[in-house]
């Protein structure tokens, strides 16, 4: 046929045929005649030489086998719902089993059975008269039939047996040439010429094989694994360009169903003796890119590049045909991969998840087709895409499954079997094993292909110039790292990890992390950078990166520069991306990731900023960072995806959070090593990011707190300032955020976590630096102030960060901690618990032990005071609450069975609360600044006084011991060991005044406050202290600190504890009555007490709890009688041994003398005797002779003290006013108090008076005889100088005067008393005044022997009658000589008047001595009979030596009349006369006596008139002297005066001798009347005158002449 017809006859034919077939097939259902021989027919014609019968009769046959096999299955159809019994197909079937088939079963069957033999050049079974076939075609129909109708073959077992037995070793047999063949081989077993069917059946090969491996795997499990291990093959370098192509294309099909994938993996990779299949194809995909890369394509005209090319140095020229344009800098425009030289583009080959294959469909080529460049490279490119996306997505799909337990089918299309198994409800254990079964297969999917994946991604990573690829190839990482991370499987998550991050960083970026990981091993590049230039050396993939970004490598010696191109960023992008998206599962890869992102930001130059976000910013030091335009606009993106993706940390597990927190701490930690020992700027990228994950993780902050704070707890130690400044930031804001952040349950009711919160506050003070510190004190300050209200238990936490600042660590740290405690004083005292005030009150006084600034010590103080305050006005409230922690704590101790222990145990815990603020009061009081002290000193006395009475009466036995004692000791210490050293200025210009300028004496201002306050406080609070039982002990105690500042040799210092001596002694007021309290009225209903208004308080305390009674026991409107008289007295008699070991011992002189010799100022003594009369008020009835010479030596001593000649002047006036100074005074009233008490009391103390006068007498002396202290030498006070230092006696005239008064007076009273006249009272004033009678003239004062005399005169008169009283006792014996003496030395005082002595003041000085010798004539004489003959004598001795002898000789003339002592001379005469010529005369003896004194007078008389006589003629005119004309005036007066004198006496008692020796005067007289003196003779008219008298006849003559 095909030789005769026409061609167009066969078309037409042909056309008949295809048009009767289309109709066969719409009527498939009808009896349809067998079409065998169509068919054959159909074959032959299609073999003609006519191409148009050719291609028609090829389409009818194709049409043809369609029509059979639709047949068959429309004949299934039919026959489905009849159920048949299946008949057992023997496993070896051959083609005689067709019987069981229906018959269009069987036409199908025989149809394809004859293609399979056609193929395989043997003759036909069914088809009889086929000839000739091509296998190309054959291959062409079988495809279509196991493509179009796979249904038959999965249904049948015959078709399946054909599968088995036909098609696959046919398969196999025509792929040996394509395996056996190398490059260059020309063998071929094809009949056909070598080359010419090469192709196209190995072409078609590839497609059956791609059919048979997609729709038949399950039944030809062994045969796929053949099939695919060839493909695998197919790919070898050694293979042609077109074999390897469409190998690659019939790949890239399984690779888009994930499904299939899956089963080869079951199939052969889990079974134990199995081809890897999967692996190989992966692996063998891997190799195929890389040897595109190192084995330029053979045979390939395009090519011109040769395999021994590809060397680093070796220039390259680009492919000719590349496409690649070259711009400055060799930029590519087209998408393309470039390695080491080699240059490959990247073509748009398929859509993305399908395998649509271009030289797989070539069937009409015959010639294998010349392959682009770049395609096979694409199409595996797009293979391992697919490959992973297809994986992933059906594992995490599942995976999804698994988790959330849903019985869904996959989104990829399963296998039947799956399905209905997943579609099958399980029990939970079913759903166990099918989990376990499944996980094993995703986990061995993964395990077999990551390392190929891996290996051929990071080379197309490396190769990569295009974006779009760039970013494929970075998904596709990202991918399989998420889902090995999900799967657990940490060695192939860390390695994509890794290839990323590598991605990231610049070439060979020396970070240790990504070096040391299980990563696959990449090729190597190396490139140099020359200054800031870009170019490369070589043309490797750098080139072709746009290098956007030039920065320093973080490490410890950085070495130039480095440069992140735009693909480090999309690396960068991807690699947040990953951890944004996939935290959850990167586990211990965070170290990984956050590593390279430090590096990234440090590179970019990215700094910390508040909150921890990253922004750029300027590197501090080195080249500093250069940015493109085209990086900078990215900055803030990536800035911002750090920060979302540490934001992004609070959807991660609980897990995942701690791996993400241990990787940043120990990336901290490395950054911490890095920055040892040098001052750059350290990084701080982990740290930011620690404070920004803490700060969104704040709703479960408790699971990261302790590894987190203490962590930066290590990077606030760090010596690089910057680093630990970021520390302390994070550590302050986390603490501050997690404090107000609104946790659940609030912080409120969850102590345990506020105090987790507080601790790492605490544990900063544990570090030295001072930027440190203040960040913390920064931190307490701003929650004092947002959160001060609401903190609760953690104030104790909170204050201790204040209370641990020392000393030591700077002006500011400390003002801003006190600025802290300020704020708690003044507004949160009475928010927190009582328990913690006790805390504020230690931190208040250890700020007063800061020397840094005093202002700060000062104002603590000021803080303390007004805690004290608070505590009076809150008392009963903290008491409440005290007692009742006090009671929680020891019932916790005594189940524990420990002693509750806390300081001024066993106080109650509120008095504690008292206690520990005076002790630290106490502390501050011995401060080494004296302006602390004296302000804490202040302080502590004035709390303890308005507040003391708040305390139970017990705690003030602990007060008086602990606190006050414990206070003088200390005090008392310091004194006396501070230093002499002159201070030259207090600090700046302060000049210090000199009563302050040695530590001494500023430590003596300290000693007196506090004696003084101990002493009011036990004045004031006396009937408090007294019913304690040991307060004798402690009165003794005060009074040794007494003693001991008393006699400290300093002024200030003795003076101040004798004024506290006074206070204690109650010689000053006591307490006031405001301040008393007042008496509860006596009512069974407890009353309020009223304490109050005491001063500084705003208010009056109520209190209606114990306190009022107890006070109530110790007040009463009276005085508080103590009932144990003795202990008082006892009291009392030992401040009287204090008194006089004080007075013995300062007024006791100092054996040697020098100009730092101390010697007790004159206030001191005076306060000291002023002490005495209140003390003896207390004493008086057991004070005996003992204690008064006690006394006694101490007024001798304290008097005889001389004063410094420049403190004279406010002692004294002036020297010239007779004045007393305070010290006198009081002496003088101690032995006034002294007498009165003697006076009134009981007769057995009178023996004291004697004591007494000779007290007095004592100090008499001291008018002429100023006493001495010592050996000191004392200068008159006229003659001191001021501002010398010397030592004045004091001007005791006065003084003297003043105890001659008293010894008057006193002598007035008492002259009778037997003690006065036994004890030779009198006769000691008669001594002691003697002296200055006899001085006289040279006292030092007039006065003084003025006052003597009169005093001798009212003595006498008083004193003389009780001698009179006494004579024969014999008592007065030895007093008469002693005053016969000092009239003697009085009247005829060896001392000369002054010069400047006026006639007035001698006369009046005459009228004393005339005074005198009256009381001799009218007290002693008249009573001569009781008194000594002896003493008799001498008076009238006395008498007749001042008739004549009292002429002075130092007057002018014109006094010479009044200077005479004319009265004196006549009393004398007169007395000596009346005595001598008196009736009374008794004894022969006195009257001897008398005439005796007459007959010396006249006799002498005589003599002065001869010499004058003399004289007178032979001076003849010249004067005679001066002194001889005074004593002749001198003896004519007296001659008048005797005459005058016997005239008055009676004439029996004048011897008649006397008259004759006056008689014989008269001639004597009468020879001077030629004497030219006309005083001289007016006195001698005088003296003749009485003469007349005796110019009479005889007594008889008279007698009888008388008219």
């Amino acid at each position: 046929m095909s030789g005769t017809s026409s061609p167009e006859a066969v078309k037409k034919l042909l056309e008949n045929m295809q048009s009767d077939l289309r109709a066969l097939s719409l009527e498939c259902k009808k009896k349809f005649p067998p079409v065998k021989e169509a068919i054959v027919l159909c074959f032959r014609l299609h073999f003609t030489k006519d191409n148009i019968t050719n291609n028609t009769a090829a389409a009818t046959v194709r049409q043809v086998v369609t029509v059979v096999f639709e047949r068959m299955v429309a004949e299934d159809e039919r026959h489905r719902d009849i159920i048949e019994q299946p008949v057992l197909v023997q496993g070896n079937s051959n083609r005689r089993s067709v019987s069981t088939l229906k018959p269009c079963a069987k036409d199908a069957y025989m149809l394809f059975q004859d293609l399979c033999q056609l193929v395989n050049a043997d003759a036909p079974y069914w088809l009889v008269g086929m000839t000739e076939m091509t296998r190309t075609f054959g291959l062409e129909l079988l495809e279509s039939v196991l493509n179009d109708f796979p249904q038959v073959f999965l249904q049948h077992q015959e078709f399946s047996f054909l599968l088995k037995e036909r098609v696959c070793p046919l398969v196999i047999k025509l792929f040996s040439p394509n395996i056996k063949f190398r490059q260059g081989s020309s063998t071929s077993s094809s009949p056909a010429p070598v080359e010419k069917p090469y192709f196209p059946i190995c072409m078609r090969l590839l497609r059956v094989v791609s059919v048979l491996i997609k729709q038949f795997y399950s039944l030809l499990v062994t045969e796929c694994e053949i099939f695919l291990s060839l493909l695998v093959k197919f790919l070898d370098a050694d293979k042609p360009q077109w074999l390897r192509a469409v190998a690659v294309e019939s790949i890239h099909r399984f690779c888009v169903q994930p499904q299939l994938l899956r089963s080869f993996c079951q199939s052969y990779d889990m079974k134990q003796h199995s081809t890897k299949v999967f692996r190989d194809i992966v692996n063998a995909l891997g190799s195929f890119i890389q040897s595109l890369f190192l084995v330029p394509p053979t045979g390939n005209p395009a090519t011109s590049n040769q395999a021994g090319n590809n060397n680093l140095g070796g220039s390259v020229s680009a492919p000719a045909n590349s496409g690649m344009v070259g711009i400055g800098g060799g930029v590519t425009l087209l998408p393309a991969f470039e390695y080491r030289g080699t240059w490959i583009p990247i073509l748009t080959i398929t859509v993305q998840g399908s395998a649509k294959a271009t030289y797989l469909e070539m069937l009409d080529k015959v010639e294998p087709p010349t392959i682009p460049e770049g395609y096979a490279m694409s199409v595996a490119f797009h293979c391992l895409l697919d490959l992973v996306r297809g994986i992933t997505s059906m594992i995490e799909g599942e995976l999804g499954e698994v988790e959330t337990e849903c019985q869904t089918t996959t989104d990829e299309g399963s296998s039947p079997t799956q399905s209905t198994e997943q579609q099958d409800l399980q029990s939970t254990s079913d759903q166990m094993d099918k989990e376990i079964v499944s996980r094993a297969v995703w986990e061995e999917m993964v395990n077999a292909c990551w390392y190929g994946l891996l290996a051929a991604l990071s080379l197309l990573l490396d190769a990569s110039t295009d974006e779009a690829a760039t970013e494929n190839i970075l998904k596709a990482e990202l991918t399989m790292a998420a889902l090995c991370g999900r799967l657990g499987l940490v060695t192939s998550r860390d390695a994509f990890i890794t290839a990323i991050c590598k991605g990231s960083l610049p070439p060979h970026y020396a970070l240790t992390v990504l070096n040391t990981t299980t990563a696959a091993t990449l090729s190597n590049k190396s490139y140099s950078v020359q200054g800031q230039s870009v170019m490369m050396i070589s043309p490797s993939s750098e080139s072709h990166q746009q290098v956007v970004a030039v920065g320093q490598p973080l490490a410890v010696q950085p070495q130039g520069t480095v440069m992140l191109t735009s693909k480090n960023i999309q690396c960068m992008r991807t690699l947040l991306n990953l951890a944004h998206c996939h935290g959850a599962v990167l586990g211990t890869s965070w170290q990984l990731v956050l590593a390279t992102l430090q590096h990234l930001v440090w590179i970019l130059g990215l700094k910390p900023s508040s909150g921890g976000a990253l922004k750029p910013g300027r590197a501090v030091e080195g080249p500093s960072t250069v940015l493109t335009t085209a990086v900078m606009t990215d900055l803030p993106v990536i800035s911002n995806i750090l920060s979302r993706l540490f934001e992004s940390s609070q959807y991660l597990d609980d897990v995942s959070l701690h791996h993400l927190i241990n990787a940043l701490c120990s990336l901290s930690l490395e950054a911490m090593d890095m920055a040892y020992g040098n001052n750059k700027e350290p990084s701080l990228f982990a740290v930011a990011k620690l404070l920004e994950t803490g700060l969104v993780n704040m709703h479960r902050i408790e699971i990261l707190w302790r590894p987190l704070t203490g962590h930066l707890l290590e990077v606030c130690q760090h010596p690089n300032s910057r680093m630990r400044e970021w520390g302390a930031e994070a550590l302050t804001s986390l603490i501050k955020a997690g404090l107000t952040f609104n946790h659940d349950p609030p912080l409120s009711q969850n102590q345990r976590l506020q105090l987790l919160l507080l601790n790492p506050l605490k544990e900063m003070s544990n570090i030295n630096h001072p930027d440190i510190r203040l960040k913390q004190l920064e931190c307490v300050l701003q929650i004092l102030q947002s959160q001060g209200d609401s903190l609760g238990p953690g104030w104790p936490l909170v204050l201790g960060v204040m209370g641990a600042i020392r000393n030591d660590q700077g002006e500011s740290l400390i003002r801003t901690a006190f600025q802290c405690l300020q704020l708690v004083v003044t507004d949160f005292l009475p928010t927190m618990p009582c328990t913690c005030l006790q805390i504020v009150v230690d931190v208040a006084g250890s700020f007063g032990l800061h020397n840094q600034e005093l202002n700060i010590s000062l104002t603590s103080i000021g803080l303390l005071w007004n805690i004290s305050d608070y505590f009076f006005q809150r008392g009963e409230t903290i008491e409440k609450e005290l007692n009742k922690e006090e009671a929680a704590q020891q019932k916790q101790a005594e189940e524990k069975g420990v002693v509750l222990n806390r300081p001024f145990h066993p106080a109650p815990p509120f008095d504690c609360l008292w206690l520990c603020l005076y002790a630290k009061l106490g502390e501050l009081c011995v401060d080494p600044r004296p302006a602390v002290r004296k302000s804490a000193g202040q302080t502590l006395f004035s709390t303890i006084g308005a507040h003391g009475t708040l305390l139970q009466h017990s705690t003030w036995h602990t007060v008086i011991w602990k606190v006050l004692f414990h206070l003088l000791d200390r005090v008392r210490e310091s004194s006396t060991t501070a230093d002499k050293e002159k201070i030259e200025s207090g600090g700046g210009n302060i000049l210090i005044h000199h009563s302050r300028d040695t530590a001494e004496k500023q430590w003596a201002e300290t000693w007196v406050l506090t004696l003084a306050g101990v002493a009011r406080i036990f004045n004031t609070r006396r009937y408090l202290l007294q019913p304690l039982g040991d307060f004798s002990r402690a009165w003794d105690v005060l009074l040794d600190h007494i003693q001991s500042a008393a006699l400290s040799k300093n002024n200030e210092v003795s003076l101040a504890a004798l004024k506290s001596f006074q206070e204690i002694l109650q010689i000053v007021s006591p307490v006031r009555d405001s301040e008393k309290p007042e008496t509860p009225p006596v009512v069974n209903v407890p009353v309020p007490v009223l304490i109050g208004p005491i001063s500084g308080m705003s208010r009056p305390f109520i209190r209606t709890d114990s306190i009022g009674e107890r006070l109530g026991r110790y007040s009463s409107s009276e005085p508080p009688l103590v009932t144990d008289e003795l202990e008082d007295l006892n009291l009392w008699w030992a401040a009287w041994n204090t008194w006089y070991r004080i007075g013995s011992e300062s007024t006791k002189p100092p054996i040697t003398f020098d100009k730092l010799t101390f010697i007790p100022s004159q206030p001191f003594l005076t306060a000291l005797i002023q002490i005495f009369p209140a003390l003896y008020q207390h004493i008086k009835t057991g004070f005996n002779m003992d204690d008064l010479q006690k006394l006694g030596v101490i007024l001798h001593s304290a008097i005889s003290v001389p004063i410094s000649s420049d403190a004279s002047p406010f002692i004294l006036p002036s020297y010239t006013e007779a004045v007393l100074t305070s010290l006198q005074e009081a002496v003088l009233t101690a032995l006034d108090v002294l007498q009165k008490a003697i006076c009134v009391g009981p007769e057995n103390m009178q023996i004291m008076y004697p004591a007494i006068f000779d007290q007095l007498l004592a100090f008499v002396e001291f008018s002429c005889k100023p006493p001495q202290y010592g050996q000191l030498e004392t200068k008159h006070i006229a003659n001191a100088k001021y501002n010398q230092a010397e030592w004045v006696a004091l001007n005791y005239v006065p003084f003297a005067e003043r105890s001659l008064e008293v010894v008057v007076d006193l002598y007035q009273k008492t002259a009778c008393h037997k003690a006065v006249v036994n004890e030779k009272v009198l006769q000691n004033i008669i001594k002691t005044l003697r002296v200055p009678l006899s001085l006289k003239y040279s006292c030092p004062s007039e006065s003084t022997w003025k006052l003597a005399v009169s005093s001798l005169l009212r003595v006498l008169s008083i004193g003389l009658p009780v001698a009179r009283q006494h004579a024969s006792s014999g008592k007065f014996d030895s007093m008469w000589p002693e005053l016969a003496n000092t009239f003697e030395d009085f009247l005829f005082t060896k001392s000369i008047p002054p010069d400047n002595l006026s006639i007035q003041e001698f006369q009046r000085n005459e009228n004393i001595d005339v005074e005198v010798v009256q009381l001799i004539s009218n007290e002693i004489l008249p009573y001569a009979n009781f008194i000594p003959k002896e003493f008799v004598g001498q008076i009238m001795t006395m008498l007749n030596k001042g008739s004549i002898h009292s002429q002075s000789s130092s007057f002018t003339e014109a006094e010479i009349d009044i200077r005479l002592r004319e009265e004196f001379s006549k009393m004398c005469f007169e007395t000596l006369l009346q005595f001598s010529f008196s009736n009374k005369v008794t004894t022969p003896q006195e009257g001897y006596i008398s005439r005796m004194a007459l007959s010396v007078l006249l006799k002498r008389s005589q003599d002065v008139l001869h010499r004058y006589i003399e004289d007178e003629r032979l001076s003849g005119k010249c004067p005679l002297p001066r002194q001889q004309v005074t004593e002749i005036i001198f003896v004519l007066k007296a001659v008048s005066t005797l005459i005058d004198s016997l005239k008055k006496t009676q004439p029996e008692n004048v011897d008649g001798n006397t008259w004759a020796q006056v008689i014989a005067l008269y001639p004597t007289l009468v020879e001077c009347i030629t004497c030219s003196s006309s005083e001289v003779c007016s006195a001698l008219k005088e003296a003749l005158v009485p003469f007349k008298d005796f110019m009479q006849p005889p007594a008889s003559r008279v007698q009888n002449g008388e008219s």
